[in-house]
């Protein structure tokens, strides 16, 4: 058992920017990719998770000091202290059983795959915590192991199900075929279904309103470098800091915003022809089944709209969190709510006004949840001594994952007979939105424009067939610029399609001034 132990650690402690490539490296020398093309993607996949890990943590640096002032402003003064998503973790990481979950994720997904009831292989082995952290929610509640095994496969399951609902979005907002996000953040969906599907009835909530068609409308300003620089001087200028300091933090904000497609396109030429190999031989030896691979939520970090949203809500978290009666949590490293806006840009498309909306009318729910589960959070901190919390204080994270399912399903289990009504209609509103996800039109094709036409949603990482390996393929930079969203023909490559089934109507209207002829 230590043994195991000591493995799963090891493997952990190597981090998604060495672990998710090695894996990669494997699936492709076993889909048969040639072996300098496999290492090339691999490396590369490496250097995107890397490039995110820096842009996100440069972001969240330069936003969480403005957080802090502008709560002083507020005078705010809150006896839960905030430790974000990685001092959970941390703490969690910690934990007697932890190294059990990794292998019970491992067989949950091995059992699915092979009875054809998922199509999601999860690489995404760092976010077992995830699952760690919900047995040691339902272990609080009932001091039953079983009953905390059991919440936590339920929520493998889920998430698996999750990465097969969400795979066609994903590919349409990114250009990555073949992945997915079987995340657990992305589950906060079944809660915003419901209020998403109340601004249908809104007219303006039904525009175009990713950050693309932001631009066309309001010009510069909708530029991501240009909408970065205004959101950071305001929001220092929000946060009481000088001249200066408000430019320094736009400057900054621009910087990330500008560098976020441009890293989320590694993530497209490293994948891309992973998962066309896969496909190759799961369409040879299996009949045509897919597979996705699974991984974690920064391949979705290349749409600004993401971070445009968090930035905004900011301000309003700290003004609820000052507000609302009962709430004992002050924000600070959890101000970004990644929690919440993951789940909002897959379930509405990318589309700004309705994350926003979305964002201020859930943002109670996570300061609540919060609240509720600081002292099991402080209980386990001090329990495995990983964070050290003095007397009078307790530690939590205001933008805690999944208040609801680990509420409900934690009491549930504690034989609450709300919580076991709760728990029936969390499964309910998870079956609707995944049936209803299923057959939405892509966020692409989701939102109309005057005259009833389609609205084109614009890729902000373009596909492409990837250039690794081969010394006369294209690369990203030779098609930047060009929209291929409404071709609604898929195509085969040149060397399994002849000429002849090619149409004019196939790219009609598409504009290539941008290509450049390779010499």
């Amino acid at each position: 058992m230590n043994i195991l132990k000591d493995i799963i650690n090891y493997v952990l402690n190597l981090g998604a920017p060495v672990f998710v490539p090695l894996i990669m490296f494997i699936i492709a020398m076993a889909a048969r990719l040639k072996l300098s093309r496999a290492v090339k993607a691999a490396l590369i996949l490496g250097v995107a998770f890397s490039g995110m890990t820096l842009v996100v943590n440069y972001m969240m640096d330069s936003i969480s000091p403005a957080a802090k002032s502008m709560s002083k402003l507020f005078h705010l003064s809150l006896n839960a202290i905030d430790a974000g998503w990685t001092g959970v973790a941390a703490i969690t990481w910690s934990y007697k059983s932890a190294f059990l979950f990794f292998p019970l994720l491992l067989a949950i997904n091995f059992i699915m795959l092979t009875f054809k009831m998922t199509k999601t292989l999860n690489v995404d082995m760092w976010n077992v915590w995830n699952k760690i952290f919900t047995y040691v929610v339902v272990l609080y509640f009932t001091k039953n192991a079983l009953f905390g095994f059991i919440v936590a496969s339920l929520q493998i399951v889920l998430e698996l199900k999750a990465g097969d609902m969400w795979q066609r979005h994903i590919e349409d907002l990114t250009g990555m075929p073949g992945v997915t996000v079987p995340h657990f953040i992305t589950l906060f969906a079944v809660l915003l279904q419901p209020l998403n599907k109340i601004l249908d009835f809104i007219p303006i909530m039904n525009k175009p309103a990713d950050a693309n068609a932001l631009q066309k409308k309001i010009g510069i300003f909708g530029d991501n470098t240009v909408m970065g620089a205004i959101i950071g001087v305001l929001l220092g200028f929000g946060a009481g800091y000088s001249v200066s300091g408000s430019l320094k933090l736009a400057v900054e904000a621009a910087t990330a915003m500008t560098l976020f497609p441009m890293v989320s396109k590694l993530f497209m030429e490293a994948l891309s022809p992973i998962a066309e190999a896969m496909n190759t031989m799961m369409k040879k030896h299996f009949h045509g089944r897919e597979i996705y691979i699974g991984l974690d939520w920064p391949i979705l970090a290349g749409r600004n709209e993401l971070w445009v949203t968090v930035i905004i809500l900011v301000p309003i978290m700290l003004i609820m969190a000052m507000l609302l009666p009962g709430n004992t949590v002050l924000p600070f490293a959890g101000i970004i709510n990644l929690s919440f806006v993951v789940a909002a840009l897959l379930l509405t498309g990318a589309n700004l006004w309705r994350m926003l909306t979305l964002g201020i009318i859930t943002t109670p729910i996570f300061l609540y949840g919060a609240t509720y589960f600081a002292p099991i959070i402080t209980r386990l901190a001090r329990t495995t001594g990983a964070v050290k919390v003095h007397a009078g204080q307790q530690l939590s994270w205001s933008t805690f994952e999944g208040p609801d399912f680990r509420l409900f399903f934690a009491q549930a289990f504690n034989g609450q007979w709300w919580a076991i009504g709760l728990s029936l209609l969390w499964l309910a509103g998870f079956v609707w939105l995944y049936f209803d996800q299923n057959k939405i039109a892509l966020p692409s094709k989701r939102y109309v424009i005057a005259g009833g036409a389609t609205a084109v949603v614009s890729e902000q990482t373009t596909p492409v067939q990837p250039s690794i390996g081969g010394d006369k393929e294209y690369e990203i930079g030779d098609i930047d610029g060009v929209d291929f969203s409404n071709v609604t023909k898929k195509t085969a490559s040149k060397k399994n399609v002849p000429a002849k089934e090619y149409k004019l109507n196939d790219i009609d209207g598409q504009d290539f001034s941008h290509v450049s002829k390779k010499k």
